[in-house]
């Protein structure tokens, strides 16, 4: 296997070339469209052979099960979200924190908008209340995000001690997550969202800053 591989990449010899590692993707990237679109149950490895006009044994090739597959999917799709928030932090590493701090929130309601991702990220809340590897990535999922938001607000204002940054950070990260149970991106006039969206700036915003 390739050192670059990521951990969702399985460990099967026929897989360790560019080209094995390329169709894993593909097949991991349908999988996240059909169980965003269906959920857990409408994810099948024949229909997602269908989807990919692969023969079934061709997937079962790559995962031998729907359980190895998903479990899969889910580290897959954590990982492109982590990369995301490394992203902002290697790049705006000569930015202020507040605005290190206002581009994860705006990354996190991008994310949250695009109607796959918040699809995935709605089926493993509830697939996390049966599924113990998706209530561990989960798990480990939003304690990234409420660190990465204490690191960002950690200092900001003299009056905030870190215990109580900590807890602010715990808020934010709820306030941000809570919103993907109102499902916006389904039947909500695009004005109410764009307010829900700005109040919500201003209250993270003020959970930063404000003694």
């Amino acid at each position: 296997m390739s050192n670059n591989a990521p951990p969702y990449i399985t460990t099967k010899n026929s897989v360790t070339t560019e080209k094995g590692i390329e169709r894993m993707h593909e097949i991991l990237h349908a999988a996240r469209q059909l169980f965003a679109a269906e959920g857990y149950a409408g994810l099948s490895m024949r229909r997602l052979a269908l989807t990919l006009n692969m023969s079934l044994s061709n997937v079962q090739h790559y995962y031998k099960s729907k359980d190895i597959l998903v479990d899969a999917m889910l580290m897959y799709t954590m990982n492109i979200f982590q990369a995301k928030i490394d992203n902002i932090a290697q790049t705006m590493q000569q930015a202020s924190r507040i605005d290190q701090f206002n581009s994860t929130i705006e990354m996190f309601l991008d994310e949250l908008s695009d109607p796959v991702t918040h699809g995935v990220f709605f089926e493993i809340w509830a697939l996390a209340e049966r599924n113990v590897f998706a209530s561990e990535l989960m798990d480990k999922m939003i304690a990234r995000e409420r660190k990465t938001i204490f690191k960002l607000i950690q200092g900001l204002v003299p009056d905030i001690s870190d215990e109580q940054a900590k807890l602010r950070a715990v808020l934010i990260v709820a306030q941000v997550e809570g919103l993907m149970l109102f499902r916006l991106h389904k039947n909500v006039p695009q004005k109410e969202v764009a307010e829900i969206h700005t109040a919500l700036r201003k209250s993270v915003l003020n959970l930063a800053t404000v003694p």
